[in-house]
């Protein structure tokens, strides 16, 4: 029998994508109970109640929950993000969610923004097999990385 391995999964939702993301949650149920979720605010209340998956709840979106999801991506504390995003709808926190797309992307961690994405994402054998995820090594240049960087310090 394959080893499985257990991935620490991020799933966010705007408002109008928390739906669709629950619906998407519920058919994969069984898959994601095998790993480790992290969710933010409601999101995380949805899963738990609406699917009885057990989640580590962090702060709402808008109030710093989606700076969390990216610190813990920096710290390679999560492997996958599935980020149902609405990009029809202005967010009053959408500097907050471009930064949690672009530290996703600095840390080379497997991104989700749809059903589709998701789906194929979930069904990879790379899910609970075999994959090392490979990480850069920024060593101890971060200030010659981002120094283009208008928000870095």
């Amino acid at each position: 029998m394959a080893k499985v391995t257990r991935r620490r999964v991020a799933l966010v939702a705007h408002d109008n994508k928390k739906a669709e993301l629950i619906r998407w949650a519920a058919f994969n149920r069984e898959t994601l109970v095998h790993h480790d979720l992290f969710a933010t605010g409601t999101t995380g209340t949805l899963l738990e109640f609406e699917l009885g998956l057990s989640v580590t709840r962090l702060l709402s979106g808008p109030v710093g929950g989606d700076q969390q999801i990216g610190a813990l991506i920096a710290e390679g504390k999560i492997d996958l993000l599935i980020f149902f995003w609405d990009p029809l709808e202005p967010q009053p926190h959408d500097p907050d969610v471009k930064a949690l797309l672009r530290i996703a992307a600095v840390w080379n961690t497997a991104v989700a923004c749809n059903v589709s994405s998701a789906d194929f994402m979930i069904s990879s054998p790379l899910l609970s097999g075999d994959y090392e995820f490979i990480r850069p090594d920024f060593g101890d240049r971060p200030a010659e990385i981002f120094a283009s960087d208008p928000v870095a310090p």
